[in-house]
């Protein structure tokens, strides 16, 4: 016999005694950003807050991580509420009274609504002080602009299919010359941001620059990180990488490159051979080396991901394709994996349910980068020893497989 039929499966009371002796409850109310926080203090009161952030369910929505970000650097208390996006499900009622418009993010301070997220931005800068420079001054005003036609430009070229190859290379110059103009602005300081220090400008910059990095590497063949052509991109991503704030909020390429299509209204594939290397990397859910992090794995990594598993599996049992006794057992065999390094042989079977949920893992929603790498890598390991089949596609006129609503949210 082999080593793959030597190792027997953990049952969920044995992985729960590994994860529980290992795992340490992160602080979500005062330590390091986390889309699992739903209050946040920094030291402070609970008396002390003030504002009740209102974002996605999927801790997805650019918009809503442009004022996250704003919140955790700036240390202002506030309470979160979830809400679901329009095309993962339902509305809640409750916030429809609310915001009737059902628009993200929004933005409640001492009681009264604010919606949009420059002017909510607006507003706490007024109250509660600049992230460094005013919003509205003249170098971040500028640089604001700047923001909005590298948005469009980028726009331009993923979100409307090319005429012919000459239609989609002019595309393509097109963003070169507003992403080096972004590049430039980023040479003007010392340091890897836009200004001085870190502001207001690269809270506004972060959503979409992280969401053109991982969309025109998958669906264009195009690497922003790491491309000599933009030096400065680089060293302000790896800047980025030095925050806590970043990193609390940040998501990964798979994310992005399924969540964008019914957000955008379609993406649309140049079909180069590099184009197709590109996105069967990401799609894999196994290469490490895709530009989208630079920092080393942490320890904890592993054990997070368990912790994650165990406090949703019976959600992730009952939403499967796969019949239930099957999946239950091939999640155990994959956690199994992420916990002992041991491949013990799956149930036959349970390849495509495996291969359903690698897909669906969420960055940031359901935990950070490194976490989620190594949960699919061992969904993979199990996946694959129990046979070929895929799993069905990923929607990309909605992502209702997504709904909160079928994880008790």
């Amino acid at each position: 016999m082999n080593a793959l039929n030597k190792a027997k499966i953990l049952s969920w009371q044995q992985i729960s005694n590994l994860v529980l002796n290992k795992y340490k409850e992160q602080d979500w109310v005062n330590g390091k950003t986390s889309s699992q926080a739903t209050l946040r203090l920094f030291g402070q009161p609970e008396n002390s807050v003030r504002v009740t952030l209102y974002r996605d369910h999927h801790a997805w929505c650019p918009y809503c991580q442009k004022v996250w970000l704003f919140l955790e650097e700036k240390k202002i208390p506030y309470k979160v509420r979830k809400v679901t996006m329009f095309c993962y499900g339902t509305k809640e009622a409750w916030y429809k009274k609310i915001c009737p418009s059902g628009m993200l993010p929004a933005l409640e301070l001492d009681g009264s609504l604010i919606t949009e997220s420059d002017q909510i931005l607006s507003s706490l800068e007024k109250e509660f002080g600049p992230l460094y420079k005013s919003m509205h001054e003249g170098k971040v005003k500028e640089l604001r602009k700047l923001e909005r036609v590298l948005f469009q430009y980028w726009c331009r070229w993923l979100c409307y299919p090319a005429r012919d190859e000459e239609d989609e290379e002019i595309s393509k110059q097109e963003f070169i010359q507003i992403a080096k103009a972004m590049d430039n602005s980023l040479s003007s300081t010392p340091g890897p941001f836009f200004l001085d220090q870190f502001s207001i400008v690269d809270c506004i910059f972060v959503p979409y620059v992280e969401r053109m990095n991982a969309s025109l590497f998958y669906y264009k063949g195009f690497q922003l990180r790491g491309n000599p052509m933009f030096p400065n991109i680089t060293r302000w991503f790896e800047g980025l990488e030095t925050r806590d704030t970043y990193l609390g909020t940040q998501s990964d390429f798979h994310t992005h490159c399924h969540d964008l299509p019914p957000q955008m209204g379609g993406c649309y594939r140049n079909d180069t051979e590099g184009q197709k290397e590109c996105e069967k990397r990401v799609d894999s859910c196994t290469d490490f080396k895709l530009p989208e992090h630079g920092l080393a794995e942490p320890e904890e990594s592993k054990i997070f991901a368990a912790a994650r598993v165990l406090k949703y599996k019976d959600y992730i049992v009952k939403v499967n394709p796969a019949d239930d006794g099957i999946i239950d057992e091939g999640l155990r065999c994959s956690l199994t994996h992420l916990l002992t390094g041991e491949s013990p042989s799956p149930p036959q079977g349970c390849d495509e349910g495996l291969r359903y949920l690698k897909q669906r893992i969420n960055v940031p929603r359901d935990m950070p980068m490194w976490s989620a790498r190594r949960l699919r890598e061992s969904l993979e390991v199990a996946a694959n020893a129990s046979g070929p089949r895929v799993a069905q596609p990923l929607p990309t006129q909605h992502r209702k497989d997504q709904n909160p609503a079928n994880f008790g949210k």
